[in-house]
């Protein structure tokens, strides 16, 4: 089913875009009920005074946004070809489920700290939870008591620092590292539980046994036949011993007295879905607990991302396509719209091409303007790369044109505003190192900060 009108928050409204629903009846402002398009900045302002999300028309959406939110709607029709997680987005018709909203608070955490002022501390946590991983599975192929206290201590730690600055934790989980471990899914879905779990105002409690939950929720594996474990394409019977991993998983943690019983009731119902299609026992609705539902939100996020077998992870726009195709069957609607929205269109490592050509990696997102992150410009408009990476805050871009307009200098369109066109498959620039774009952007500490504009006139 076409993607006919996408959830905007105010804050990421942009030029062109055509508001064509509100969040509160049309009566209780002062806009058209027909509906209209975005032309500057102030009518921006204006709908903050009324409104915290509207729905945009992909198809009446003009210019390079539209485009975008075009190109969206065609990935998610061609979603299920190629990778494994596609079999998951094959067309199933939203039903109509009796289902408790989720309670969302969005302000419950103090704003992200600068990634840069976490990122040595993110990378040292990193590094012990995939070692962490490594010892839990040399302690079961042992058949040994698993390392509990060290892993609950560890992601502890880990949470409290995805609550002082996600984008810093993200970079570690977005790049992939060429000594990749076969658990790392694991390890990555944690880390998109917690940004996550943030975004909606989950207690510190919670966040610890989702997190904890993500990272344990596939032990049970190690007991499948590789054959099994690695195929591709999966005959009825092989499918059905494949799916005894959640019950593996959980008669292992369960022998461990120290796992908090809320993370084995996660991992047990982290594949069951919305529509009662999951297993292993074919919950549905609110019968599955709401932090399984996320559990199994992020697992699916990273599996359509980091397809088994791949040497490139997939764009985060083909992901959030085909999740959003499965809103209301496989998933439910509001909690595949608030995780969107925690990851944003573009996540931070994302490749992305600007509307004046450069393509650029996304390094920080700012927070209340998800459309317009802090970018490391990395080639020039005909797509050569840079000598050295250049820093490019599209916010403070913004504002500062805006400025211009607003003292009656220059229009908006000669100002330009510059979008992101599209985010970028990997594999189509191989030459560009976003691990070595990470490293610049978060450990260089003398690298310049251009917040103004610094693509040369042309």
């Amino acid at each position: 089913m076409a993607i006919q009108q996408a959830k905007v928050f105010v804050e990421d409204l942009q030029r062109g875009m055509f508001v064509s629903r509100l969040d509160r009846p049309w009566t209780r402002t002062p806009f058209a009920l027909q509906g209209f398009y975005i032309r500057d900045l102030e009518e921006v302002r204006q709908l903050q005074k009324y409104c915290r999300y509207v729905y945009v028309d992909v198809v009446k959406t003009v210019g390079d946004v539209g485009v975008k939110l075009r190109k969206l709607t065609s990935a998610a029709s061609e979603a299920g070809s190629g990778s494994s997680p596609a079999k998951g987005t094959q067309r199933r018709v939203p039903v109509a489920i009796n289902c408790k909203p989720v309670q969302v608070k969005h302000d419950s955490y103090a704003p992200p700290e600068p990634a840069r002022k976490e990122a040595a501390k993110a990378r040292q946590l990193h590094d012990r939870i995939i070692q962490g991983m490594h010892e839990v599975m040399v302690q079961l192929n042992a058949d040994r008591p698993l390392p509990t206290a060290q892993v609950n201590q560890t992601v502890t730690q880990m949470v409290d620092s995805v609550l002082r600055s996600p984008d810093a934790f993200s970079w570690l989980a977005r790049v992939r590292e060429k000594d990749e471990h076969t658990y790392s899914h694991s390890v990555r879905a944690s880390v998109w539980s917690v940004v996550f779990g943030r975004h909606i105002g989950l207690r510190r409690q919670e966040l610890v046994q989702l997190a904890i939950a993500t990272l344990l929720k596939d032990v049970g594996k190690l007991y499948l036949p590789e054959e099994i474990l690695k195929a591709k394409k999966r005959e009825p019977r092989e499918e059905l011993e494949y799916r005894k991993f959640v019950d593996y998983s959980v008669k292992l943690l369960s022998s461990d007295a120290n796992i908090d019983p809320q993370v084995l009731t996660i991992v047990q119902c982290h594949r069951e879905q919305y529509d009662g299609c999951g297993y292993p026992r074919g919950l549905r609705g609110g019968q599955i607990p709401v932090l399984a539902r996320m559990c199994g939100i992020v697992t699916f996020y990273d599996e359509a991302t980091n397809p088994r077998g791949a040497e490139f992870p997939l764009p985060p726009s083909r992901a959030v396509s085909q999740l959003y195709d499965l809103r209301n069957s496989a998933f439910q609607e509001q909690l595949v719209v608030e995780f969107i929205q925690s990851m944003g269109l573009y996540p931070t490592g994302t490749q992305v091409e600007l509307s004046t050509g450069e393509i650029a990696v996304v390094v920080e997102q700012s927070h209340k303007r998800r459309l317009k992150p802090r970018v490391m410009l990395v080639t020039d408009g005909n797509k050569k790369l840079l000598e050295k990476p250049r820093l490019f805050d599209m916010a403070a871009d913004d504002d500062r044109k805006q400025a211009i307009v607003n003292k009656g200098k220059k229009s908006l369109a000669e100002v330009g505003l510059i979008t992101i066109t599209q985010d970028l498959d990997p594999s189509r620039y191989p030459q560009i190192d976003v691990a070595k774009v990470r490293d610049q952007y978060l450990y260089e500490q003398r690298l310049p900060a251009f917040i103004a504009r610094l693509i040369p006139s042309r």
